[in-house]
């Protein structure tokens, strides 16, 4: 550090750098001196980065009966510029479904989703940490003034033991100092924390969907308890009807007291399945509150008992729908952060230079303390570097590479279980749209036999045991195709979900 005051200056003593400095005789030594520094400022010890291989088939397994041909899977999210994962995904793709309800829900959800909060307070201080780290890069400006009056201590001299002498201090001056990024250690951490930004960024994306596809299922599940509420309802009156007649019957002697004990049960039974699916009901609509950011109080539903209408799922998928997901997004970005740490750790092994200056005035007298005698000043560089720390260096490396090796098996298994999950509810969803095709005609059938039995019952060529056994055959039937329209909605919504809410890549 090069130290001088103006008082030494108006002594005629030598300026110290000139015979320190190798470019003394030089006009002017520092635009030598900036040359060499920003010849080295910004060298990345980073590792170059290269994204995780992975070879994925080019169609999904399940969309077509052949097989798929395999290839490389290269999403265009990775090296664009970063939100386009966010941007890629739909804001409305529920609006598939037809629902204006649900879409009025979802709009409400996209205000008041306190999982949603969550990501954008994280994405905020993902974003705050950019501008801490950009911070180190610039020079900080110090101000400093100070005041002070101390006894020195002995006495006056005067034998009277006198105090000993007081003396003031007055102190005013600036201050500044840069560290120079010469081995890309600040310009570094700045890289990563703005790919981690990006990864929340795109967790917030993700977030956003993931509370969007959660609102189409509670739903939807809401909807199916709705029908099933409704079909318990209808079948209620059915078997009062029957109970009813039993109960005529067996006054009449035409009936035995079992008959009637059956109607008996068959009613009572079903009467508490309906109590049931009520509070299924209601535990949905307490569930559907909260992720709208609501007390259960503060929201309710008109029953309905309508389910949406599935949407058609096309017979061929591309893999490539996968680029449209934010978490796989997210997982890359966080590869692509961790391999710049490991540059900041190896940038531990160089020296750090710091350019620094001061100055300002000191005096004993306040009225004097601008004038130039009291003028000091400070100005030079300083290099620090750690010849011996045990192994710390080394190990924080070692740990930066885990950390590299850590989101890389993290970002395959992220692209693996959204392929498994694709492949899971596309199945679901194809064989499931067979399935309520099928359990509709079954229901037809049930519906057909139990006309007959009631004919037959009524004519008394049949026990009572038929039309029981048959009714309940009915209500069977029923509630195995709500259910199954209820598992095809839900393999559909996660579906899209799973592809980012889109058909087309």
């Amino acid at each position: 550090m090069i130290v001088w005051t103006e008082a030494m200056h108006q002594k005629g003593l030598p300026m110290p750098w000139r015979a320190l400095n190798p470019f003394a005789d030089l006009k002017s030594p520092w635009p030598v001196a900036a040359v060499l520094v920003l010849g080295l400022t910004g060298c990345s010890m980073a590792p170059t980065y290269q994204r995780p291989a992975l070879d994925v088939p080019a169609t999904f397994k399940e969309a077509t009966p052949s097989a798929a041909e395999w290839g490389v899977w290269q999403p265009a999210r990775h090296g664009a510029t970063p939100g386009d994962a966010a941007a890629a995904v739909p804001t409305s793709w529920w609006t598939l479904y037809g629902d204006a309800t649900l879409n009025r829900l979802q709009e409400q959800a996209a205000a008041g989703s306190p999982g949603v909060e969550q990501a954008v307070a994280r994405l905020r201080a993902a974003q705050a940490a950019v501008a801490s780290s950009r911070a180190g890069l610039l020079p900080t400006l110090g101000a400093s003034g100070s005041a002070g009056r101390a006894r020195a201590g002995g006495s006056t001299g005067n034998g009277n033991g006198g105090s000993a002498g007081i003396n003031n201090s007055y102190s005013l001056g600036l201050s500044a100092s840069w560290e120079l990024d010469l081995w890309g250690r600040l310009s570094g951490q700045v890289a990563a924390d703005q790919l981690s930004a990006q990864a929340s960024q795109d967790d917030l994306s993700a977030a956003r969907l993931s509370s969007q596809a959660t609102v189409a299922q509670t739903y939807i599940a809401l909807r199916a308890a709705e029908a099933q509420m409704q079909l318990l309802q209808d079948s209620l009156q059915a078997y009062l009807q029957s109970w009813q007649l039993t109960q005529n019957r067996y006054r009449a002697g035409v009936a035995s007291s079992a008959d009637v004990a059956q109607a008996e049960s068959q009613y009572k039974s079903t009467q508490a399945q309906l109590l049931e699916a009520r509070t299924t009901r209601a535990q949905y609509e307490h569930a559907l509150a909260a992720l709208l950011g609501l007390a259960p109080a503060q929201f309710s539903l008109p029953v309905t008992g309508q389910l949406p209408a599935a949407p058609q799922v096309p017979g061929m998928l591309a893999s490539t729908l996968l680029e449209q997901r934010p978490d796989i997004a997210a997982a890359e970005r966080r590869v692509a952060a961790a391999n710049a740490q490991v540059g900041v750790a190896r940038s531990a092994y160089f020296p750090a230079l710091t350019l620094s200056a001061a100055g300002g005035y000191r005096s004993s007298t306040l009225s004097h303390l601008l004038s130039a005698p009291n003028l000091f000043w400070s100005l030079g560089p300083a290099m620090a570097v750690s010849l011996f720390d045990g192994g710390a260096r080394s190990a924080a490396v070692e740990s930066a590479r885990a950390a590299l090796d850590l989101a890389g098996a993290s970002y395959k298994q992220t692209v693996l279980t959204a392929l498994q999950e694709v492949e899971d509810n596309l199945v679901a969803a194809t064989h499931l749209a067979q399935e309520q095709q099928v359990q509709t005609e079954a229901v037809a059938a049930a519906q057909k036999a139990l006309d007959v039995a009631n004919n037959q019952y009524k004519a008394g060529t049949v026990a009572y045991l038929n039309v029981l056994s048959a009714q309940t055959t009915v209500l069977s039937a029923q509630n195995s195709l709500i259910s199954v329209q209820n598992r095809r909605l839900a393999a559909t919504n996660t579906l899209l979900k799973n592809v980012a809410g889109r058909w087309e890549p």
